[in-house]
This record gives structure tokens, C-alpha cells and sequence, in this order.
């Protein structure tokens, strides 16, 4: 049996690897997915104590079994339970998504799961906003009618401004669509799980209990709330049915989120309106219901995938190097912490 090794034959996560004392992990090794962040965090060379290699997590690797703390690669899912004998050092796996649910249950004791709060709160919250606006001003119709060159009669329809905005989920994305929803002269009421005072933004922020009361009041439902089993369907057919005629759904989520079924049964009937990023299932088939349905905004699950996201990724991937150098405690942590 190796030294990496505990009397169960699983890795010793908590004594493997370089040495940790009161100060850390030195040297620590930080492991990430592609070979342009490796030429982007050249400035860790003068953090004393930091190496990063260029791993995918796919396949062996010769620096595998040292890797302290790996970056997950950005929607390109890899096996952990295949990844993981490989890396018997690891103490952090780090994530670029907000989205964690694909990795939570392959996490072993020892290990700290890290998601990317903060990274995507720019870019999803500029498409949540995109998505609501282009829907409001039949922007999909108005292309429709560019390719064929036709210039249709005027006619009058919804605003963004003077509509009532229901933003279920108040998570950090869900503050930053608020924070941009704001100018546009709308009312915002904001939903999470528990109720709570509210902050600069917004005076309360209304219990998940209070959902359906509020969906009734809602000409604009932003989905922006983790997927987890208490959300599962959350927005359901009993849901869907509480909004008002012609209400938007607007889902930057999970597509789990939302029961498709009923969401292309009220849209197809020209009840409600839909602008999806996210769908379920994903990706979308091409003979899904939804690619066809009237009223219905579709983007390829697009929301983080701006050049907002590097940025605010690598500068996460550093404080979390300093961190595990330093012996303190990881950002962000959502499993094992």
C-alpha cells in the first residue's frame, strides 16, 4: 500500500501530496484546462510557492499526482470518478460555472467542491436583459422579416418600461439583473428562498412561499435560481397558469428549472411568451417542440460565454492559489466545505 493510500485503498486525500502545515501548501500545484490560462497567470510565478500546469483532467498526466488544486474545464464536462485516482493530492476542485450540480455527488470526502459566484454575474445578467428586451420588441420577428425583406405595417407593442419584473432567485446574478433592470423605469420585485429584508436594491426580498401569489402580479418572470431538488419543476403547469396573458418567462438558470412540457403547451396555445438560454433536456433536439413554438426566444445556453468571463475567472483562479498557499479557506465553496 502507498503512502497516498488509506487502509480503505481510496486516496488519502487529507495526508497525500506536498506537505501542509499551519502555512499552507507549498509548493502548490494549480492545474488548469487549457494552455492560454497557463500564459495568463504567468504572474503566479511571483507568488512564491505556486506552479501551474497545463491538464485537462482527461487521461494521465506526469504532474497528475501532485495537483493540489485543479481548474475544471468550462462546459465541457469531464469524469471525476475518473479524474480523481489520478490526482490523490488534490485538495480543491474549482469550477467555472455558477452551476454545480453535474460534479456534487462525484465529490469524495476531502476534496472541496468551488463554484465560480462572480465570474458570470456581467454576462448573465446582460443576456437576461438582452433576452427580455428583444422579446418585448419582437426583435426575432423584426429579423424574420429583415431575411425576407418585408416591411411590415406599424403596430403597437409591450415595453420593457411600466412592466411589473419578477425575478425569482436573488443570488449574486440575480442582484446584478436587478441592478440593470432598475433604469429601464420598471417595478422589480425579487424572490428567493427565504424571506428576508432587502438592500440598495430592493426594499423586501419575498419567500419562495409567496410565489405563486406574486406570479399572478407578473408581466416578466426571470428564472436565475440553482437547480437543485427544491427547484426541480419549480416553474410547473399550477405556476405557469397564475401569470397573465401574454407574460414573458425569461429562463437564465437550468432548464431543469422549468417544466418544458407546460411551458411549450401555454406558448404554443399564445397564452405566454418564452426567452430561453437553458432548456431541459440540453441540448435541445432537433425535432424538440420548443425550436418551433410561437413566442419562443431560444440561445444555445450562451449566457457566461463572454469575454467578461476570463477576467473574472483567472482572477478567482488566483486568490484561490493564495488561499490554499496560505492555508485559508477557499472561495465559494459549495461541496465539502
Amino acid at each position: 500500500m502507498s503512502a497516498d493510500t488509506a487502509s480503505d485503498g481510496q486516496p488519502d486525500r487529507a495526508g497525500g501530496g506536498a506537505p501542509a502545515g499551519p502555512d499552507g501548501i507549498r509548493p502548490l500545484v494549480l492545474s488548469v484546462p487549457d494552455p492560454s490560462y497557463v500564459d495568463d497567470l504567468t504572474d503566479l510565478d511571483d507568488l512564491d510557492g505556486v506552479e501551474v500546469v497545463e491538464w485537462d483532467l482527461v487521461g494521465d498526466h506526469p504532474r497528475a499526482a501532485d495537483v493540489h488544486l485543479a481548474v475544471v474545464p468550462y462546459m465541457n464536462r469531464v469524469s471525476l470518478p475518473d479524474a480523481l485516482p489520478r490526482m490523490p493530492s488534490v485538495r480543491v476542485l474549482q469550477l467555472q460555472s455558477a452551476g454545480y450540480e453535474h460534479y456534487a455527488d462525484d465529490v469524495p470526502e476531502g476534496v472541496l467542491l468551488a463554484n465560480a459566484a462572480g465570474v458570470h454575474d456581467a454576462s448573465t445578467a446582460e443576456l437576461a436583459l438582452t433576452l427580455t428586451l428583444a422579446s418585448q420588441r419582437a426583435l426575432p420577428q423584426h429579423v424574420r422579416d429583415q431575411d425576407r425583406a418585408h416591411w411590415p405595417e406599424l403596430t403597437t407593442g409591450p415595453s420593457l418600461a411600466d412592466r411589473r419584473v419578477l425575478v425569482l432567485g436573488y443570488g449574486r446574478i440575480g442582484r446584478a439583473i436587478v441592478r440593470r433592470l432598475l433604469p429601464f423605469e420598471v417595478e422589480v420585485t425579487v424572490v428567493a428562498s427565504r424571506a428576508r429584508d432587502g438592500d440598495e436594491l430592493v426594499e423586501t426580498v419575498h419567500g419562495i412561499d409567496e410565489l405563486p401569489g406574486l406570479a399572478a402580479q407578473a408581466d416578466v418572470v426571470i428564472v436565475i435560481v440553482p437547480l437543485t431538488d427544491a427547484t426541480r419543476g419549480l416553474v410547473d403547469a399550477g405556476l405557469l397558469a397564475r401569470l397573465p396573458d401574454d407574460a414573458l418567462v425569461v429562463n437564465v438558470a437550468r432548464g431543469g428549472v422549468v417544466v418544458t412540457d407546460d411551458l411549450v403547451a401555454e406558448c404554443a396555445s399564445g397564452r405566454l411568451r418564452a426567452a430561453l438560454d437553458v432548456t431541459d433536456p440540453e441540448p435541445l433536439p432537433a425535432d424538440h417542440p420548443l425550436w418551433s413554438t410561437p413566442g419562443v426566444l431560444l440561445t444555445p445556453h450562451v449566457g457566461g460565454a463572454t469575454t467578461a468571463m476570463r477576467p473574472r475567472a483567472l482572477e478567482l483562479v488566483r486568490r484561490q492559489a493564495a488561499a490554499l498557499r496560505d492555508g485559508r479557506q477557499p472561495l465559494n465553496v459549495v461541496v465539502g466545505g
